[in-house]
């Protein structure tokens, strides 16, 4: 039996409700038990090798506020709080407040910042930012297990290996959540009096890549939707679904973060004439903002200048030494063993390089204290990368900690045995279609409407296509527990692909993002704003803000 009908429901409570145990999860952890509130935190994965960080990071991004060039917390918010954010001077400046003590949390767990000979962090550019932001990290695969363990020392509780797929909600406040365990199939009910989101920022395994392995992705494969799904549903806004899609180039058939990394060692893109040609496309060139970059090598593709390569042959030795040994193996551990494969030496070689996936993201929106609009759920994930999901994430368990309702809920009053029978059923279809096929035939249509080119038809075509595939969710069906674990995420990344084709429909413009619309190619000023996408009575809406 894959799993026992003898299991029990079972319940459990909290002040604070934690669902996602990535940094984000980590950081509002952290806070709401120093804030003195009993904390669970719940993943599908294990605590300390879920979310991102749990395959590496290499960097943290921090303005430390030194006096040198663009140093300060007011720089940052230049950058982050735009028009067209959908976050604020007053959230953005919160995160660049933790940005230190977190930095200083870190480094008293063992993780290993690199210091320059004068004693200072030695810290690197991003794509189009203002100012070296990025302290490096050695051994950066291990910081999330020293995370992990300061979790556990403080005395949270932790479930897991249990995935959540609804917000528990009463009398218009959320008061919990329910869950099931992915490896034996018991439903986990959770009551709490704050709930914080911290599920991921990114949906992956929307898109192929050119490997045809959903998980050979650029970031997690395992975020599918859920932060905005859950969300959604409850009742709160999404904002800016059509803007924050992302892509980056990757190392030809090996899915890994690192361009951050490999653009500020120096490299120069070239295409297959043997020639740079970002310049052409924004003025810092190689150092542009990331979306330059994938417009710019996405049009140079369409009139037939790939493939395309980094060359890193002119680089400084040191730094190349540094990228090579040090940067790359952080974000992802395999990269010697890809080295060693391929034969490459990148003081010798030049590296192709290839799209990766598209990562259809988004942002629920919350007030200054990462409250959203729904009475008791709080989103931790607001910024990305490792500093602005740790750092968010403690401002939101904060926040939640203090705004947590004065007395426990009651337990919903609901019949979850018959829930439990609703998660388990995909394993009781006997005939119907394949987790596999339901989540490919996804991944087809968006391949198809949501590339890299669009346009206003093909993307209401999508969405007819996307609700025929929904209208057979019921008919998945799922051999053993890891195919119902992956069952269930194809039902959040079917939703959140909906919603991203609704709003990029409304986003009449190209430059913000790094796709092209084909039927409006221009920046259009009047939109430098952010769409919001919300849940009236079971029928999508947008608007701006």
């Amino acid at each position: 039996m894959l799993f026992s009908s003898e299991q029990a429901v079972r319940r459990h409570e909290a002040d604070v409700l934690v669902l996602g145990s990535g940094a984000a999860g980590c950081g509002a952890a952290l806070a709401a038990v120093e804030s003195g509130a009993s904390v669970l935190l719940l993943d599908k994965a294990r605590l300390e090798s879920s979310g991102c960080l749990g395959g590496g990071n290499d960097h943290f991004l921090a303005v430390l506020e030194t006096g040198e060039p663009h140093d300060a917390i007011e720089n940052l918010v230049g950058e982050y709080a735009t028009p067209s954010s959908g976050t604020s001077a007053a959230l953005v400046a919160s995160w660049g407040r933790l940005m230190r003590p977190m930095m200083e949390l870190l480094e008293s767990l063992g993780v290993e910042f690199i210091h320059r000979p004068d004693g200072g962090y030695l810290r690197t550019g991003g794509f189009g930012e203002p100012g070296a932001w990025y302290v490096n990290i050695a051994r950066g695969y291990r910081t999330k297990r020293l995370l992990a363990g300061e979790i556990r020392r403080r005395g949270v509780q932790v479930l897991d290996h249990v995935m959540v797929l609804r917000l528990a909600e009463s009398r218009g406040r959320i008061i919990g959540a329910v869950a099931y365990n992915v490896l034996d199939g018991v439903l986990h009910v959770i009551r709490a009096r704050a709930v914080v989101l911290a599920l991921g920022n990114f949906a992956n395994r929307a898109v192929p890549n050119s490997t045809g392995n959903p998980f050979n992705t650029w970031h997690s494969p395992f975020n599918t939707g859920a932060q905005y799904v859950l969300a959604y549903r409850a009742g709160a806004r999404l904002l800016n679904l059509d803007l924050r899609q992302h892509a980056t180039l990757i190392p030809k058939g090996f899915g890994c973060a690192g361009m951050n990394g490999i653009m500020d060692t120096g490299a120069h893109e070239l295409n297959a004439e043997g020639r740079r040609f970002l310049t052409g496309y924004h003025p810092l060139g190689e150092r542009c903002p990331r979306h330059f970059q994938i417009r710019g090598t996405d049009a140079e593709r369409v009139e037939g200048r790939a493939p395309f390569f980094m060359d890193l042959r002119h680089a400084d030795k040191e730094a190349l030494r540094h990228l090579n040994d040090t940067l790359m193996p952080g974000d992802k551990a395999t990269w010697p063993d890809w080295i060693a494969q391929t034969g490459l030496d990148l003081r010798r070689d030049l590296m192709e390089v290839e799209f990766s996936e598209i990562e259809f993201g988004g942002l629920v929106e919350v007030d200054d204290r990462f409250a959203t609009r729904v009475p008791g759920l709080y989103n931790a994930c607001v910024f990305y990368s490792f500093s602005g999901a740790l750092c968010g994430g403690y401002a939101a368990g904060e926040n939640a900690a203090r705004g947590m309702a004065g007395e426990m809920p009651g337990w919903p009053d609901e019949d979850f045995e018959q829930e439990r029978e609703r998660v388990l059923r995909p394993l009781r279809v006997r005939h119907g279609v394949p987790q596999r096929e339901f989540e490919a035939a996804m991944r087809q249509v968006m391949s198809c409407y949501m590339g890299m080119v669009r346009n206003e038809r093909g993307m209401k075509l999508a969405l007819e296509k996307l609700e025929r595939i929904g209208a057979s969710a019921s008919r998945v069906m799922a051999e053993g527990r890891h195919e119902l674990m992956l069952a269930h995420e194809s039902m959040f990344l079917l939703e959140s692909a909906r919603l991203a084709v609704l709003a990029t429909i409304e986003r009449r413009e190209t430059g913000r993002s790094i796709y092209r619309r084909s039927d409006y190619p221009e920046l259009n000023p009047a939109m430098n704003r952010p769409l919001a996408v919300w849940n009236e009575s079971g029928t999508p809406c947008t608007g701006w803000l």
